[in-house]
């Protein structure tokens, strides 16, 4: 198999067994939206349809205008079809998050150059909504509640194992999130010994709402990391 045929038939099986907190409920673009499939099986195979080892680069978990969009992972449609070549008719999403990942690999070289290199995951490869008063879904990230991370947990575990059945580097791996991310995936990988190294950077969403006068800095940053 491929890294495309692998990321593609993980995504497709992903699925949550466990009992969430109340109030909180899975988001499976895989599952709920049959067209993300399509979607997301056309991107892999164009940019990952090969046999060549990457170092892996994780988010927190996948939110509703990127990967919840589209199936890739901070890549929301209009960077998937003006990036990546591949145009999503019926809706369009913006993210913030998705600008900065793409002025970080446009700045390493392009799609083809960076994909070559990295593959990007999530620590939880499922995302989470939460109802607000009035019917309203927001994202929610599996650290919000000690409940959701005790109940997420073994999730995270299995499928993290099963991705590094594919060729991953295991010497490095880049954490999105400097905080709580990183302070949970690092505790996680002294236990698990998943990768010998853990790098953490600002996560892309904390860099466009804050730190959006100084984003070429941070661009800068993750260019130095990723390319030692």
């Amino acid at each position: 198999m491929t890294f495309a045929d692998q990321i593609i038939d993980f995504n497709k099986n992903l699925v949550f067994n466990g009992h969430l907190p109340d109030g909180i409920r899975i988001m499976n673009p895989f599952r709920e939206n049959p067209e993300i499939n399509g979607i997301m099986e056309q991107f892999y195979k164009k940019y990952y349809n090969d046999h060549a080892q990457r170092r892996m680069i994780l988010g927190i978990n996948p939110g509703r205008l990127g990967s919840g969009a589209t199936g890739v992972p901070f890549t929301d449609t209009k960077r998937m079809a003006e990036k990546c070549g591949i145009t999503i008719n019926g809706f369009k999403t913006h993210e913030p998050s998705s600008v900065f990942v793409y002025d970080v690999i446009d700045a390493y070289g392009g799609v083809k150059d960076f994909y070559k290199k990295f593959y990007i995951s999530a620590v939880c490869p499922l995302g989470f909504t939460k109802q607000q008063t009035g019917g309203k879904e927001i994202n929610y990230n599996y650290y919000d509640s000690p409940a959701l991370t005790k109940a997420v947990t073994p999730f995270i575990i299995e499928n993290l194992r099963a991705q590094l059945t594919w060729d991953i580097d295991t010497t490095v791996c880049y954490v999105m999130g400097t905080g709580k991310n990183a302070a949970f995936f690092e505790a996680l990988n002294k236990k698990e010994q998943f990768f010998q190294k853990v790098v953490p950077l600002e996560h892309p969403r904390f860099v466009m709402q804050y730190k959006s006068k100084t984003k070429e800095a941070y661009v800068d940053k993750y260019i130095t990391a990723l390319k030692p």
